[in-house]
């Protein structure tokens, strides 16, 4: 990888059919960096993590490392060390938390940086309930079970779409630890978050859509001093 730079978007543009949804969408992320990716619901922000992960129709440039994404396949792009938490959270639900686990594991790796114990570790709770039918779980739980198959992958840039959705404020506060602790270990992040709260605590840098376009590029300080900003693109 690129020693100053994981991920570079540049003039991205996605498509739903005849439905031209983003608009030029240039951002960047450098390795070991939160970055959150703000906005309204219809801005644009999840149409951007499917179109990183090939799952939409897109145009423009998106490169990780040295590779080009775009035109490539959802598996291809996960092979090359991209992680992707859909808001849907998409478990088996029929399967245990460690059958689901087991899936997430990318076969052939070498060294991986996380294994079963780190995750029950960090959620003791999906520990006691290793042997669980995934579908029981409650949100929360489904929410962390998602989190730590995508980590079983080893990804090196992991994309993360409403994580704190529907979850109570003291699962919020964990899902903020978590994502501190992928930082910590060198993984970089991309939270596609509504709530500005946990945005402003844990990333480096924040960009907001509207209508498909960036609007504002800085860190969480200059987020915080623009009213303008917040009123316009972001404030219900």
């Amino acid at each position: 990888m690129q020693a100053g730079r994981l991920l570079k978007i540049d003039n991205l543009h996605a498509f739903y059919g005849k439905s031209h949804v983003l608009h030029g969408v240039s951002l960047e992320i450098r390795p070991g960096e939160i970055v959150s990716l703000l906005g309204r619901n219809g801005a644009g922000r999840s149409t951007t993590a499917k179109a990183m992960m090939g799952l939409v129709e897109a145009k423009g440039s998106i490169r990780f490392g040295d590779e080009e994404l775009v035109g490539r396949k959802a598996y291809e792009i996960a092979h090359l060390g991209l992680g992707y938490v859909p808001e849907n959270r998409d478990i088996f639900p029929k399967l245990s938390v460690h059958q689901n686990l087991m899936l997430g594991q990318k076969r052939g790796a070498k060294n991986p940086r996380w294994g079963f114990d780190d995750m029950y570790r960090m959620f003791p709770r999906l520990k006691e309930r290793q042997y669980t039918e995934a579908g029981v779980l409650s949100g929360g739980e489904q929410q962390m079970l998602t989190l730590c198959r995508t980590l079983m992958g080893d990804p090196d840039l992991i994309i993360i779409d409403e994580p704190t959705e529907g979850l109570a404020p003291k699962i919020v506060e964990l899902v903020a630890e978590y994502l501190k602790a992928l930082k910590a270990r060198g993984i970089a992040v991309l939270l596609v978050e509504q709530k500005l709260a946990i945005a402003l605590e844990i990333s480096q840098r924040c960009y907001v859509m509207g209508h498909g376009r960036i609007v504002f590029e800085g860190t969480p300080a200059d987020l915080r001093a623009n009213a303008y900003i917040r009123k316009e693109w972001l404030e219900v």
